[in-house]
């Protein structure tokens, strides 16, 4: 076999890599637009937000540089630890509730032969309804006097429930609500997975006899394992920044009990006009949601690997 001289390798190898330089600056010229935007309206928030944090911010004058004073307070104080340990207790049963129910209803709507898209709908459309207007109707389903849940309980002689003003209820009254609310978005994606599963594997299934319910234990769910993982470091980062429902219905309470980081973050700048503390609040999120973001990537690109295009 003749081979190349290394000069004449070299002479068709330059030109291609001037070639290739040339087109991934123009491909970067089309991105600097959006790399602008990207910069000015999210990194310089986060930059400044880590600077804040060192600083006591005057709003009327110049901030000044206090060290490591706004960390010494975050984490001298009682209702840090109070917010982060509600946080771990709603993702726990947001873990055991809505993490399993947008998947036990995703295997029953593939299941169905008839009326499965109608069921889609049904599902999604609490995503549809304002969040304000749902938290609305909510409390007063949750209503101690005359509300739905409590008049459906007095219909079998069970007694009221304070279910927003008890301590042992409020967590899981408000994850039921975050359930109703998350979960259409949820079943539409673990829908989507189902309908990438080759039928084929089902066929020799039930040619070897194995029940709907072997099937979804053997087969289904072995095949969503690397998408529930994904969806449960999402479900993880979401609930980690609840703050709406909390602040629309109790408030934080009763006796802090549904206080979360992200209330304490809004109630330390917009209530007390502490930024430099609220911008710390703000870092202790940034680095426990970087983390969980940070698996995030790291399973989808698992995901692709496991389920290539």
């Amino acid at each position: 076999m003749i081979r190349p001289a290394p000069s004449l390798l070299l002479k068709h190898v330059k030109p291609l890599q001037r070639t290739k330089i040339k087109n991934q600056i123009s491909a970067y010229l089309f991105l600097l637009p959006a790399l602008i935007i990207f910069a000015v309206f999210s990194w310089y928030p986060i930059i400044t937000t880590i600077v804040y944090s060192f600083q006591k911010v005057g709003l009327m004058g110049p901030s000044k540089w206090v060290g490591l004073q706004n960390y010494v307070r975050m984490f001298g104080n009682p209702v840090f630890y109070t917010a982060w340990r509600n946080v771990l207790e709603f993702i726990a049963l947001s873990l055991v509730f809505g993490f399993a129910v947008p998947i036990i209803l995703s295997l029953m709507i593939n299941e169905m032969r008839r009326f499965g898209s109608i069921f889609q709908v049904i599902t999604y459309i609490p995503t549809l309804v304002p969040i304000a207007i749902a938290l609305l109707i909510w409390r007063l389903i949750y209503a101690p006097e005359g509300g739905v849940l409590n008049s459906a309980l007095k219909l079998v002689h069970i007694p009221p429930q304070l279910w927003l003003q008890d301590p042992h209820t409020v967590k899981l009254a408000l994850i039921v609500i975050m359930t109703w609310l998350g979960a259409g978005g949820s079943i539409l994606i673990y829908l989507a997975a189902l309908k990438e599963i080759n039928p084929e594997v089902y066929e020799a299934a039930e040619l070897d006899g194995v029940s709907p319910l072997q099937r979804i234990i053997y087969i289904t769910l072995p095949l969503l394992k690397s998408r529930m993982a994904i969806m449960m470091v999402l479900q993880i980062i979401a609930v980690a920044q609840v703050f709406t429902e909390p602040f629309i219905l109790t408030t934080g309470g009763p006796g802090n009990n549904t206080l979360t980081p992200v209330l304490e973050l809004y109630r330390t700048a917009f209530e007390r006009s502490d930024f430099g503390l609220a911008s710390t609040w703000s870092v202790s999120l940034l680095v426990v949601l970087g983390a969980f973001s940070v698996l995030y990537i790291w399973l989808t690109r698992k995901s692709d690997e496991d389920h290539p295009a």
